[in-house]
């Protein structure tokens, strides 16, 4: 593995353990302790998640225009200001303010960091995306771990913390990713879904993107609510914040951990549609579990279950993409992909919320079930319109 990448691996960990200090408490923080509703605090989260594929698309344009080396520093310095005033300014108007700017500016930084990683080990295959897809949940587990212990003392170490994670993460690139230039090098391997929105030749696979993507969208909108309400709802049942985040903790670990169960399922089922329906079925056992849940080992038992599923789901869909692309259009199709996931995740908190404030979470359960149904036979269907059997053999059979 090259040094470089050592850099970026590092780096993320750094980033991701500041963030997971504060994302998984954002729906507490808001409903429990600024005493808001949850659809008030779902369309905060809203805010970040669409401010966040804003700056995606900045941050490809970004990267284009000036190197991942600046890229990185001008998110992070954005990032870090708003990480630094959320310290000092936490009421409600001006957290929402600066918890939608912190999600413009991760958006800038992580297509630069993928887009470096790619670059520094061309020849890797997957391997470099892998190892940054890996560091973020290390960071996960680290942050989860440590930061609900922290807020059980107080929410204003948590914004410290996560402020000071951040100007670590600053200072580590300024000193280490000069060397790791994109203007320099690999110019082919930079791309962002704007650039590569020209027309589109060939229909087919590009609707089997949109069918396997609004599935993506239905199963991001469940599995969301594990950081919005359905947080909030643990804490109505008086679970301690710490074994909350401890939630967040396995689930990092699971994925960390788990990698050597999950290549022994992808070579016994190498279709990866099999892989996906699998999948959501887990998703869909894990929240029927959580409708029973009224203590803590319920809920851990019902997120390893949801993390099984995403360990197939989640990486199951760019690879499908990857193998829809015609050739040449791999940026534009990965980037369609993280639009979806970022959608979901921009609209689930406040779906939920509104369901909730409304009804009840039970309510919500059985609305969820039937989007991930949704998102089973959009799993199955999506090579429907694949004029070519055998693209289509492929794409199904991996």
């Amino acid at each position: 593995m090259p040094k470089k990448l050592w850099f970026l691996i590092i780096g993320m960990v750094i980033n991701t353990t500041g963030s997971s200090f504060l994302w998984p408490l954002n729906t507490i923080y808001i409903h429990n302790m600024l005493g808001h509703s949850l659809s008030f605090a779902g369309l905060i989260l809203m805010l970040n998640s669409g401010a966040g594929i804003v700056g995606n698309l900045f941050g490809g344009i970004l990267f284009d225009k000036v190197g991942g080396y600046r890229s990185v520093l001008i998110g992070l310095g954005i990032t870090t200001a708003a990480g630094l005033l959320l310290t000092i300014f936490h009421s409600t108007l001006p957290y929402a303010i600066l918890l939608t700017i912190v999600g413009f500016g991760s958006g800038i930084i992580f297509p630069a960091m993928f887009a470096m990683a790619g670059m520094v080990w061309p020849d890797g295959g997957r391997k470099p995306f892998n190892a940054i897809y890996v560091s973020q949940n290390v960071g996960v587990a680290i942050g989860t771990s440590i930061g609900g212990v922290v807020a059980s003392f107080s929410f204003n170490w948590i914004f410290s913390v996560n402020a000071f994670l951040f100007v670590c993460f600053t200072v580590f690139a300024f000193l280490t990713y000069k060397t790791i230039d994109s203007r320099n090098e690999g110019r082919h391997l930079q791309t962002n879904i704007l650039e590569q929105s020209k027309p589109i030749k060939h229909k087919g696979p590009f609707i089997a993107l949109i069918i396997l993507c609004s599935g993506l969208v239905l199963c991001w909108i469940g599995y969301v609510q594990w950081q919005s309400t359905i947080a909030s709802y643990t804490q109505e049942l008086n679970i301690p914040l710490s074994l909350y985040s401890l939630l967040w903790t396995l689930n990092g670990l699971l994925i960390v951990l788990g990698q050597p169960l999950v290549s022994i399922v992808t070579k016994k089922v190498p279709q990866t549609k099999i892989q996906m329906v699998s999948g959501i079925c887990l998703f869909i056992a894990s929240f029927v579990i959580l409708s029973f849940a009224t203590r803590f080992p319920v809920f851990m038992l019902a997120m390893v279950i949801l993390t099984l599923g995403e360990m197939l789901v989640w990486p199951a869909v760019p690879t499908i993409a990857n193998r829809l692309a015609p050739k040449g259009r791999q940026g534009f199709y990965q980037g369609f992909v993280n639009s979806a996931g970022t959608c979901g995740r921009m609209i689930g908190p406040l779906f939920g919320g509104l369901i909730v404030d409304v009804f009840n979470i039970q309510l919500l359960i059985i609305v969820l079930c039937f989007l991930f149904i949704g998102a089973i036979i959009t799993s199955i269907i999506y090579d429907k319109p694949l004029e070519n059997h055998v693209f289509r053999k492929e794409t199904t059979e991996m």
